[in-house]
């Protein structure tokens, strides 16, 4: 192959993305003049809070906001996320070194093992679970180590299980709860192991929590800085994406233990550049305020999930609506895979839900429905879901 054509080795070791395909067969449908109802994806369907837009509308129009942003963050868009948190969780957090603004949490997420991770190190992430740990690790040049998730342990990983040279061995572990893709929820006890763990093998944990407000009948997320010791050996993700219908905006942040913020930081300012002031400011506006909007979007999402729930369960399934985020994950029938029988549920009835397998080898067996469609298109994929034949 020529050199010119040839593309990075590390490409090559990234499988390729299920869901490209999916979209793909999705697309293919339309054409055919489908109409397909994607419950594909976790995209609030729900508008922006209004407040927030008109920020963006008024300091977008701001001539000092249409230069360079500061790589760090506006001072006060870093002491809004502090005051949010203490206000949540009474966790307190340094605005000028323990926080970073990034471009969403996928944005940090991507950066941190390049920052902390040297090639041949261990990158322990969950399975099922979000791709970008695994892709992250592998454009790093650090060996991804699987860690199961099983239905029978409540979708958390077993961390005894792990070989103790792997543990040895490894820099980071990236845990995610509320959990996408199974809506598994950590509590306490299981979150201090975690941090006695990565304290005992010297790991940094990393903790991704952009669902954490997207839970129902008064249950509250723990954030990992609410564990004793967490933030020693820890970091936190967050995103505004689904907390405030903001996935189109890009805009999150990670935080914790000020010298591992210090070298994401050092490496963020090497390869992208700061956020649009005038979304920052609108962040600033969404943070100081909004529980009562989040809370109206999580009533929503609730009454959707009973809808679910019962429509699968008249089905056969057995499924209770989550305590946390807007997926339901569930097993798919027998004599199918994930795969065969998501295609199953296109072809037939022009439902696009997502094969467990997208999310790793121990996703197999399960599919994930979103919960994040209008409500007359959830009530319509549901009706046609109960004309399945399976």
């Amino acid at each position: 192959m020529s050199k010119v054509h040839a593309g990075a080795k590390r490409l090559g070791r990234i499988p390729p993305y299920l869901f490209a395909e999916i979209d793909r067969k999705v697309q293919e449908k339309k054409r055919a003049g489908v109409d397909v109802i994607s419950l594909g994806i976790g995209d609030p369907d729900l508008p922006t809070p209004g407040r927030i837009v008109s920020v963006l509308q008024e300091t977008a129009s701001d001539p000092s906001n249409h230069r360079y942003p500061s790589y760090f963050g506006l001072s006060e868009l870093r002491e809004s996320i502090s005051r949010w948190y203490l206000d949540r969780s009474g966790v307190e957090l340094d605005p000028a070194t323990e926080i970073l603004p990034t471009l969403g949490s996928k944005d940090g997420i991507s950066h941190v093992p390049l920052a902390l991770v040297d090639p041949g190190d261990v990158v322990l992430a969950p399975d099922p679970g979000y791709t970008v740990y695994v892709t992250g690790a592998i454009m790093a040049g650090a060996e991804p180590f699987m860690m199961p998730l099983s239905e029978v342990n409540h979708w958390l990983p077993d961390l005894d299980a792990i070989p103790a040279d792997v543990a040895d061995r490894a820099r980071l572990m990236w845990l995610n709860y509320p959990n996408n893709p199974t809506a598994a929820t950590a509590g306490g006890e299981f979150l201090e192991q975690a941090v006695e763990f990565c304290r005992r093998h010297d790991i940094v944990l990393c903790h991704d929590a952009p669902y954490s407000e997207i839970a129902f009948d008064g249950y509250q997320p723990l954030s990992l800085f609410e564990i004793p010791g967490a933030k020693d050996v820890g970091l936190e993700f967050h995103s505004l994406s689904k907390t405030y219908n903001m996935t189109g905006w890009r805009i999150g942040w990670v935080c914790g233990r000020a010298d591992l913020i210090n070298l994401i930081g050092q490496l963020k300012t090497n390869i992208d550049s700061g956020i649009f002031q005038a979304v920052q400011w609108a962040a600033i506006e969404a943070l100081n305020g909004g529980e009562d909007e989040t809370q109206a979007a999580c009533v929503v999402y609730a009454r959707r999930h009973r809808l679910v729930a019962d429509t699968l369960n008249s089905l056969g399934w057995n499924i209770k609506p989550p305590r946390a985020t807007f997926y339901v994950w569930a097993r798919v029938p027998e004599g199918y895979d994930s795969i065969g029988f998501a295609s199953h549920v296109l072809d037939q009835v022009g439902v696009n839900i997502t094969p467990g397998v997208g999310f790793g080898a121990h996703g197999e067996g399960y599919f994930r429905l979103s919960v994040t469609a209008p409500d007359a298109r959830l009530e319509e994929a549901m009706a046609r879901m109960r004309k399945l034949s399976f």
